[in-house]
């Protein structure tokens, strides 16, 4: 049998449940045992066998499990059904009752003393901290829900390592979450553990920190291991969310009517299993696919459609990191003072540790309009506060862009050497985009 109490607890418990039944020793122990033998084991001067915790069990009515571990199997099935309940809400969008459910069914779990069970509601309440933009209390969760799987496998705690990277990700730490997502694969792929839904779960997040960093070839790479390794999920959930992270790659490689249909995919999977959250995201990057092929009133109804979902969820960094990407939209269909309403607005919402990536491309995005506006000193910091903020995440790809507008502005306003130390500074993070900054490619998959 399993783990079991030890004999002084178990002692006690029979003893209370006894009185409570009104038997005696002798009631409690015949026609098996002696009433000496229940004295002593009430006592906790004898460790009972299976046998003698069957034959107690039955005559108190109680579950084995109970009598053995303080707690009936009934009891954590019912647990880990409300446990898929909450998830089902978060799911859904309804972050803030999900966090009311995930924080009862932690607080029930401990008192159980059920690490699985404490783990799942902690990946919750860090999954809730997500959605909600809550980045640091997000990690803090998964740390803690790591702890708890300490003595797990390691894909039983991919996920909680995952949502570390996440947090990591939205705050802008770019290295560091590509760090924990690549250190992960490799120990799963050269350890021989090639679970299908822990590997497609890290690939599918490993392609926006990669496309952030200007590692195109790998966020590549990670895709077509995605692909390859969605057929043997068994989580639909999972392959729609790679569905959605493949349309990135096939998006900067110009592959614009595949990531239409990916996310096309993905959407569908998402209204399957009522994924809000998710399903806005699928409307956003299609959103972006439209902006990027010149379809910007397409672009604008995909991507108010997910701001109005994403307000629905209440998740709020995300919303945030969207409004970015719509106002970039407004100002291509000539509605520029719409779009820097909307960009200082969000901005008070994101920060260094909280969506630097987006937090950049705002003001860069105001430093533009700036420029429209021959306002060439808010421009410039507009445009030095967003190097900043790329170069802390280390978004390869964004700075090189970055400093090419600096550069140019620089130069028409009359400062040549600062231009060309803006120039070279870009071109020292295009050179060779996802190698200057990352390390040896994880293991691959045997796929």
């Amino acid at each position: 049998m399993g783990e079991r109490d030890e004999p002084g607890t178990i002692g006690r418990r029979v003893q209370q449940l006894r009185v409570a039944r009104g038997l005696t020793q002798k009631q409690l122990a015949e026609p098996v045992y002696t009433p000496a033998y229940i004295s002593t084991l009430e006592a906790g001067r004898v460790r009972p066998s299976d046998d003698a915790l069957r034959h107690l069990a039955e005559r108190l009515g109680v579950e084995f499990d109970e009598l053995a571990t303080g707690r009936s199997a009934r009891q954590v099935t019912e647990m880990r059904l409300r446990l898929t309940e909450a998830q089902r809400v978060l799911a859904v969008g309804e972050a803030e009752s999900a966090v009311e459910q995930y924080t009862a069914l932690l607080a029930e779990a401990e008192a159980q003393e059920l690490p699985e069970e404490q783990a799942a509601a902690l990946l919750g309440l860090g999954e809730c901290a997500l959605d909600t933009g809550e980045l640091v209390d997000g990690r803090r969760y998964f740390e803690e829900a790591e702890e708890r799987l300490a003595d797990a496998p390691l894909p039983a705690r991919v996920p909680a390592l995952r949502g570390r990277a996440v947090a990591h990700y939205l705050a802008g730490e770019l290295r560091y979450a590509v760090y924990l997502l690549e250190s992960t694969i490799d120990e799963l792929n050269r350890g021989g553990l090639h679970n299908p839904d822990a590997l497609l779960l890290l690939y599918a997040s490993v392609i926006g920190p990669y496309m952030d960093m200007g590692a195109h070839a790998r966020a590549a790479q990670a895709a077509e291991f995605a692909l390859a390794l969605a057929p043997q999920s068994g989580d639909p959930a999972l392959v729609a969310r790679m569905h959605r992270s493949v349309a990135r790659t096939l998006l900067a490689e110009g592959r614009l009517a595949e990531a239409d249909a990916s996310l096309a995919k993905a959407a569908e999977l998402y209204r399957g299993l009522q994924l809000r959250t998710e399903l806005a995201n699928c409307h956003w990057m299609r959103g972006y696919v439209y902006a990027q092929n010149g379809e910007l009133e397409r672009a604008e109804a995909e991507m108010r459609e997910a701001l109005h979902m994403l307000s629905a969820a209440r998740a709020t960094l995300y919303s945030s990191q969207l409004t970015v990407e719509l106002a970039d939209v407004l100002h291509r269909r000539g509605r520029s003072e719409e779009a820097a309403e909307l960009l200082r607005d969000v901005l008070g919402g994101l920060s260094p540790e909280r969506g630097a990536v987006h937090a950049a491309a705002a003001h860069r995005l105001l430093g533009i309009i700036a420029e429209d506006a021959r306002d060439t000193d808010r421009a410039e910091e507009h445009y030095v506060r967003a190097l900043s903020l790329l170069e802390r995440a280390g978004a390869a790809g964004d700075l090189a862009d970055l400093c090419r507008l600096l550069g140019d502005l620089l130069r028409r306003t009359g400062r040549v050497e600062a231009a060309l130390d803006a120039y070279r500074t870009g071109l020292g993070h295009r050179t060779a985009p996802g190698t200057t900054t990352l390390g040896p490619a994880p293991a691959q998959p045997p796929v």
